[in-house]
């Protein structure tokens, strides 16, 4: 009966998908990106049609091709609004997604992610601070330098708690996460209250989570951390594939376990940072996209990291999208939005994996 069962398990184990299916997931996934970016620099209060949109692209860059846009409103809007926004969802959600797949793949736990093992609190703590102390109109690279070095600590204080005769402890690691985000959630909680009233705004702006204050300065900010922090974890997809295998596998097979897990936590730091540092916490986007997108492309993470990565940023920006278009003249909460269409989502997840894999260990 248990061979029946584990040959089951087997059979309906993920598997590493074709180099042609990856691919064109891959590039479908980037289709779509361009398609719905477009689309999200569209819709608003000022009209603008997808050809005036990508002619206005076209005419930044020397090409005079296609009309501009026919409102008297319509440049400014698109290169001083729109834009900005497009492209910091982009960057917060393949950062995110990215994230979430390489905790997942280092820890070897499918429940890690920045926002369950408190990274993100932690990071917008170190934020929430300086916003405190240096007031409502501190520069945004002191507000992403303080969420980057409180993600780093939040980050290596979980990892410790989690490290026991040299293993790391699964239902430790989730644990401390949950401590830690009632701990970094009181800390937000003080600096709220002790907070003058334009800082107490920009502390609930973080908890809220909002791509409302995207600039072309916070792209400038996020953009550079989120691209070198994918950069680094594709340069470590291999012995994440290998460490994959287990810790004495992996280190069989020359993998220094300890040095890449101190590694995956800076880039996770570097990552996390750079998403919690202008948007707030944005939670499911590193927890649901790896799952899905290990079932699309199968479990090796030299085509995960860049699918996660590809689909996390598409997630945001549609969450974007129907944070400002589902209710007119508002602009909903980002991550009441992720919440809201997450959590369901990975509860299906869940049912899912128990129906064909018998469900996590």
């Amino acid at each position: 009966m248990s061979t029946e069962t584990d040959k089951a398990v087997e059979k309906s184990a993920p598997r590493p998908a074709s180099r042609s299916r990856v691919s064109g997931v891959l590039i479908g996934l980037t289709v779509a990106l361009v398609i719905v970016a477009v689309l999200s620099a569209c819709i608003g209060q000022v009209p603008t049609s997808p050809l005036e949109v990508l002619s206005s692209i076209m005419h930044r860059i020397g090409l005079d091709i296609g009309p501009m846009p026919a409102h008297p409103s319509g440049e400014v809007t698109l290169w001083e609004v729109r834009f900005p926004r497009v492209v910091l969802a982009i960057c917060v959600g393949a950062a995110l997604g990215c994230s979430g797949a390489l905790l997942q793949g280092v820890f070897a736990n499918p429940l890690a992610e920045p926002g369950v093992i408190g990274v993100s609190s932690g990071a917008a703590v170190g934020a929430s601070a300086v916003i405190v102390v240096g007031g409502s109109f501190v520069a945004g690279w002191a507000i992403a330098a303080a969420a980057f070095v409180s993600g780093l600590v939040t980050t290596a204080i979980v990892y410790l708690f989690a490290r026991h005769e040299g293993r790391t402890e699964v239902v430790t690691l989730v644990l401390t996460g949950v401590a830690v985000n009632a701990f970094a959630g009181g800390l937000i909680a003080f600096f709220t209250f002790i907070a003058s009233p334009s800082a107490r705004d920009q502390i609930v702006f973080w908890q809220l989570g909002s791509l409302n204050g995207a600039t072309w300065s916070s792209v400038m900010v996020v953009a550079p951390m989120a691209v070198a922090g994918i950069a680094a974890t594709m340069a470590i997809a291999s012995r994440l594939d290998l460490l994959a295998l287990g810790e004495h596998a992996a280190r069989h097979l020359g993998v220094n376990v300890e040095r890449l897990r101190q590694l995956a936590v800076l880039i996770v730091a570097l990552l996390v940072s750079a998403s919690v540092a202008f948007t707030g916490i944005i939670l499911f986007v590193g927890l649901v996209v790896p799952h899905l997108m290990r079932i699309v492309v199968g479990p090796g993470h030299r085509a995960l990291i860049p699918a996660s990565a590809l689909t996390g940023a598409l997630v945001l920006l549609l969450a974007d999208l129907g944070s400002r278009s589902l209710i007119d003249n508002a602009d909903l909460p980002l991550g009441m939005l992720t919440a809201l269409v997450g959590g369901p989502f990975f509860f299906w997840l869940l049912r899912r994996t128990r129906s064909q894999q018998g469900g996590w260990a």
